[in-house]
């Protein structure tokens, strides 16, 4: 047999394999030509195929290749295969073993996909047995038992050709009672990267590494000077605890070369629990929280793992661009959340990372794009859209890099959907995450074969990996940094790679959007309320001393309810944004007006006293207080139907404030007590109340009319008095001494006295009067002479 060095061109290992191939077919061909005698019910055709009535039995044996180390292997290097059999059918195997086959190479990347989706069928090639001593034997399987099986070959061994991807199958053959002939029972193909020495041009590659959760804080605060964040549950304490998907995320990413990507919120949450919160319990009240330690411990290491390598920060809460570029464009004030959303990333992520981040990138769900995505996507100041290749397709025999100029200075960076989409689905089978470890390399290597020019490529995964997903993604990517054919990139750098020309640059139509992807959207009611959500903070913090406590946290809030995590959680989103508005409308009407009863105005002036009440933390100001009479006719608030006070009430206190009104009559008159806000909004609810007009009480009438009544009876009794006095002057002689006229008249039978000048004199009595008849009330009163200057006699009465 001739030396391997004498074949040119040819290394040594494959001229030994082509050496064993050869003598072995020339040995085999007496036999073969036997065998051709034979009938062609053979279990098994030479070529290693299954025949037709070994198929009768295929797959009642199901094989799991649990692991494949090293994924990647290269020159002496000894390729082990674990796994499982487990027999599916109702009859004992017998005879069973385990062998390697190692199939044809596997030429193209969509080949690969095909293999993968026909990873245990029967049907399609198995391959040639590595044989010999790589097998593992088995006298009986016993239906629905599980056995373990491990098998070791040198690489050598295998009979791999050149650089490229080979099937490796995993198959089972035995004997049932049925059909006691050797036939193949199961199968499990997957795949093995062959590139034993370096490659002359290596593929650069930037792998996202995503740190994304879901919402986990509410808009709600404490009162304190702290304001004691609340959260809604204890899943974000769960994610970050040992072993949980979080922790998982930063402890197997910090080994690895890769691009953080990261949502504020989450930074911000976790923080947050460093310090003092609150957790919301089932029953609505609150508890502290615990985990203060747990969230040190698990920044701390993030900010060890992202040292040095490049941060991609998305903006606050990760909003999904999508749902707002397809339902939220049209509604007032979404765009400026996604403004606002970015505009805090870089105090928030270097505030908590110690480093700064890169903002530059928009980030659609599952980087599915249409021409409103990208304008929604660089609205708020990003100019690089990371989209994905099933989305921006091209029509092309190879891969092309990742970057491409997409108009109006955008650079669309299309992630690859062969590489990025195997880590997705359930994983937590060893088998499954072997299988996808092993077709990311595939895909990976493949890739980089194509042609001799070097390309960038993009690995964008699903935005949150489970912790299943996320260890087979670390096992991949540590076997490609090991592998001899690419080289880890910064998603910056793969942005300026120099595009090419040959590469689609045109922007899929609204109309290709994945039907699937627009299911799961946010509507548009969602974004209604949110609007709905911020008018009403517009108002409130208008009035407030410090803006801040209740501004930031509902902003947060509100960006947080244009998530991209709500995506296929419509239920738990309506109740998120529900919550929010409720705890809003909550604190709003902790400034309001206190209720009032009928009030009674007694009087034509009053003042009438309305109560504006804080139970706020911080003081109110900026308020006006108008009293508006619905009646002004009957009651008039200063001087026309309503008058207006400014109000400032401090935190927790309340302040009265008084108005003076006027009654033009009595009766009943609506009255209405509105605040409102300096630039003339009405806020709060109104108070209406009626104020019962009296003009004159009832004690004042009383007062009035008893005083009234005194003086009636003090003038009868002078009116009678002077009746009684002039009766007495008519029945008196027609002669009258002059000393009468100094005083009052003398009593009856008194001696008569001569006049004196200056006497008065009684006139005659008129005609038709007598002397002594009792004077009529109708009578006029008598007329007399000047009284006398003289004093009075003795005993004399004078009238005043």
């Amino acid at each position: 047999m001739a030396d391997a060095a004498d074949f040119q061109g040819t290394s040594a290992s494959p001229a030994r394999r082509w050496l064993r191939r050869t003598g072995a077919l020339l040995a085999g061909a007496p036999l073969l030509a036997g065998l051709l005698q034979l009938p062609a019910a053979t279990p098994a055709d030479a070529a290693g195929q299954e025949s037709p009535q070994a198929a009768s039995g295929a797959g009642s044996v199901a094989v799991a290749v649990d692991s494949l180390t090293p994924s990647a292997p290269t020159e002496g290097d000894t390729v082990t295969v674990s796994g499982t059999v487990t027999n599916n059918g109702k009859q004992p195997v017998t005879d069973a073993h385990v062998d390697l086959r190692v199939g044809p190479q596997v030429e193209t990347r969509s080949s690969i996909d095909t293999l993968a989706r026909k990873s245990a069928d029967l049907q399609g090639p198995v391959g040639e047995e590595v044989g010999g001593k790589y097998t593992e034997k088995f006298p009986q399987l016993t239906p629905g038992v599980a056995q373990p099986f491990s098998i070791s070959v040198p690489v050598d061994e295998l009979d791999l050709g050149g650089d490229g991807v080979y099937q490796l199958g995993v198959t089972l053959s035995g004997e049932t009672t049925a059909q006691p002939w050797e036939r193949l029972l199961g199968i499990q193909r997957t795949f093995l990267p062959w590139q034993p020495e370096e490659a002359g041009t290596k593929t650069k590659t930037t792998f996202l590494w995503p740190l994304v959760s879901t919402s986990h804080m509410a808009a709600e605060t404490g009162s304190n000077e702290q304001q004691t964040p609340v959260f809604r549950d204890e899943e974000l304490a769960e994610e970050i605890s040992p072993g949980g998907r979080l922790e998982q995320m930063v402890s197997l990413g910090k080994g690895l070369d890769v691009t953080w990507v990261v949502d504020p919120d989450l930074l911000a949450s976790v923080d947050a629990m460093t310090r003092s919160y609150e957790v919301r319990a089932a029953d609505g009240t609150t508890v502290a929280g615990r985990n203060q330690e747990l969230a040190k411990k698990w920044l701390t290491e993030l900010q060890q793992a992202v040292a040095g390598k490049e941060v991609v920060a998305l903006p606050y809460g990760d909003p999904d661009l999508a749902s707002l570029a397809h339902n939220g464009t049209n509604v007032t004030g979404s765009l400026s959340h996604l403004k606002e959303a970015t505009d805090v990333v870089d105090d928030t992520v270097e505030t908590i990372l110690h480093v700064k981040p890169n903002t530059d990138f928009a980030w659609p769900a599952e980087g599915a794009v249409d021409p409103s995505i990208v304008k929604v996507a660089t609205s708020a100041g990003a100019d690089k859209v990371i989209a994905r290749g099933d989305s921006l397709q091209d029509n092309l025999s190879y891969t092309p890099s990742a970057a491409r100029p997409i108009g109006g200075g955008t650079t669309a960076v299309v992630a690859d959907a062969r590489m990025s989409t195997p880590f997705q689905g359930d994983l937590t089978k060893a088998s499954a995450s072997t299988l996808a470890v092993q077709r990311f390399l595939a895909q990976s290597l493949t890739l980089g074969l194509q042609t001799g020019k070097q390309r960038s490529v993009v690995v964008a995964p699903q935005r949150m990996p489970s912790v299943s997903q996320a260890q087979a993604m670390s096992e991949a990517l540590a076997a490609l940094e090991g592998g001899n054919w690419s080289e880890a990139q910064d998603l910056a750098d793969a942005a300026k790679a120099k595009p090419d020309p040959a590469a689609n640059t045109k922007v899929p139509p609204a109309s290709a959007y994945p039907r699937d992807l627009r299911k799961q959207e946010l509507p548009r009611a969602a974004f209604e309320q949110i609007a709905e959500t911020q008018g009403k903070l517009d108002k409130f913090k208008v009035i407030l001393t410090i803006q801040s406590r209740v501004v930031t946290p509902f902003g947060r809030a509100m960006n947080r309810e244009m998530s991209t995590s709500w995506r296929g959680r419509g239920v738990e989103a309506v109740g998120y944004r529900d919550d929010i508005e409720s705890y809003l409308d909550g604190i709003i009407d902790g400034v309001k007006l206190i209720q009032k009863t009928e009030t009674k105005l007694s009087g034509r002036s009053a003042t009438i006293p309305v109560t504006v009440q804080n139970n706020l933390v911080q003081g109110v100001e900026h308020l006006e207080l108008r009293l508006t009479s619905k009646n002004p006719t009957r009651l008039k608030i200063g001087d026309a139907s309503y008058e207006e006070e400014p109000v400032a009430v401090n935190g927790g206190h309340s302040q009265s404030v008084k108005f003076t009104t006027s009654a033009n009559a009595n009766g009943r008159a609506e009255v209405v007590a509105q605040l409102y806000t300096e630039d003339g909004r009405p806020y709060g609810d109104p108070v209406t109340f009626d104020v019962r007009v009296t003009e004159v009480t009832p004690t004042v009438m009383l007062v009035i009319g008893g005083g009234f009544l005194l003086l009636v009876l003090a003038g009868f009794r002078m009116y009678t008095q002077r009746k009684r006095a002039a009766a007495r002057e008519a029945a008196e002689p027609e002669e009258i001494e002059p000393e009468e006229a100094a005083g009052e008249q003398e009593p009856a039978g008194a001696p008569q006295k001569p006049h004196t000048a200056g006497d008065r004199l009684t006139e005659e009595p008129a005609a038709g009067s007598r002397a002594g008849a009792p004077e009529q009330p109708s009578d006029p009163a008598p007329d007399t002479a000047a009284e006398s200057a003289d004093p009075s006699g003795t005993g004399e009465r004078v009238d005043r």
